[in-house]
């Protein structure tokens, strides 16, 4: 085997799928690490297959990341960082791959900003052009997902995408976000990486599609339906403290706002 094609299985436990506690949030789902040459910009695969006999509304929290996602009939896209919920309903059978972008790993593959593709869903054929013809039924014709993964990253090869310091400085911001619950000011992190503000402003623009101070509170609220999901008891005016809140009232305004519900109501409907 080649050493770039070492496709593996992702064992940590998936962030941002609502209405399910911690540990149902894998059912369904499989995610694979990338090639060790794609590492940099692809944070994983993602696979998820459905048959049911009845509906079911599927939500997720967006991360910073844009994805793009090929599903059985031929729907083709490319989604954009997404700033509001997710939702989606899913019917009878199906099988969805995505491939999840690291925040700034998308911009080598494309002309444009990445904030060009905030809050929109496009066709890959109006992103990609002529190239993208026919990749969904080429991926999806393997029922191994190993073997689908394949055929995603040799398209993605064909780029032969090249990273510079501002995608590494854009990637290397939001994984001290995700990872460091304590960051609440976008100061910090300019002091921490030794730039200035401007240039993090204007570098997550181009990168990443949305701001650092919307990264970091993205986060904190994904930090915040994650301690729910996991059923421990919560108080919501630590919480907010906790998450870089001037009160609690702000705190589930916001998480109202994306979640479609107060923190207390949410819990209680994943303990119904």
């Amino acid at each position: 085997m080649n050493e770039r094609d070492n496709v593996r299985v992702k064992h940590d436990p998936p962030r941002g799928i609502l209405n399910r506690r911690a540990e149902q949030a894998r059912d369904g789902l499989a995610r694979f690490w990338p090639s060790s040459d794609l590492a940099p910009f692809v944070e994983h695969y993602w696979v998820v297959r459905w048959d049911l006999a009845e509906p079911l509304v599927a939500e997720t929290v967006p991360h910073p990341s844009v994805h793009m996602v090929l599903e059985s009939g031929g729907r083709a896209e490319l989604v954009g960082v997404m700033r509001t919920k997710f939702s989606r309903v899913l019917e009878g059978r199906g099988r969805v791959l995505g491939t999840k972008f690291r925040p700034g790993g998308f911009r080598p593959f494309v002309l444009a900003p990445v904030s060009t593709f905030t809050d929109r869903r496009l066709p890959l054929g109006e992103v990609f052009g002529p190239g993208a013809a026919g990749l969904c039924e080429r991926v999806l014709s393997h029922d191994d997902d190993r073997g689908a993964i394949a055929v995603v990253e040799a398209f993605l090869r064909g780029f032969e995408a090249r990273a510079d310091e501002d995608m590494a400085l854009a990637g290397r911001v939001a994984a001290r976000v995700a990872d460091e619950r304590a960051i609440t000011r976008v100061e910090r992190l300019a002091r921490e990486f030794g730039t200035g503000l401007r240039r993090l402003q204007r570098v997550f623009g181009e990168y990443v599609g949305v701001s650092p101070k919307w990264v970091i509170q993205r986060y904190r609220l994904l930090d915040a339906a994650e301690r729910v999901a996991a059923g421990r008891f919560v108080d919501w005016a630590d919480l907010a403290l906790d998450l870089g809140y001037a009160d609690q009232a702000h705190f589930i305004r916001d998480f109202k706002r994306l979640v479609g519900r107060s923190p207390a109501d949410y819990a209680k409907g994943l303990d119904r």
